[in-house]
């Protein structure tokens, strides 16, 4: 695997163009879900792309503390293509995007919004749940943190 760790402006024709359709290929088809993906966001963001043999199989954005949620740095769109699960990839990318964050922003509290269904996935990364599931986009989600402390 080869990790590229790149701001928006930075990104590739192809690269923008690879991990869109990778993100609409899980979140909308897989999951057949009708939404917008492309939030205006992404300019924001720092790009985790996964490459292993040239194709993009793993994916996420990060956004500094304040410039998503107002108290913490945050990881979503974390996605991994449907051919390369189950072989410890999305560890490697949430472990990644975490490293990522405890380097630039310090020990900040981290947010995801986490699909209900990989709630475990990501307490194996050391996230744990906290308040009410709630419906994104049709999806049932839970609040998830690192580091986070009453």
């Amino acid at each position: 695997m080869k990790w590229f760790f790149k701001r928006y402006n930075e990104l590739r024709l192809t690269e923008l163009y690879e991990l869109l359709k990778l993100r609409a290929s899980v979140f909308v088809v897989e999951q057949d879900c009708s939404y917008l993906d492309l939030d205006g966001n992404d300019p924001r963001a720092t790009h985790i792309l996964g490459y292993k043999k040239d194709n993009l199989v793993a994916y996420s954005r990060i956004f500094r503390p304040g410039e998503i949620e107002k108290k913490y740095a945050s990881i979503g769109r974390i996605v991994i293509q449907k051919q390369s699960r189950g072989k410890g990839i999305g560890i490697d990318l949430v472990k990644k995007s975490i490293i990522f964050c405890k380097k630039q922003f310090g020990d900040q509290i981290i947010k995801i919004s986490a699909q209900v269904y990989l709630i475990n996935f990501y307490k194996k990364c050391g996230f744990i749940e906290k308040g009410e599931v709630y419906l994104e986009d049709a999806i049932p989600h839970i609040s998830m943190y690192l580091n986070y402390s009453d």
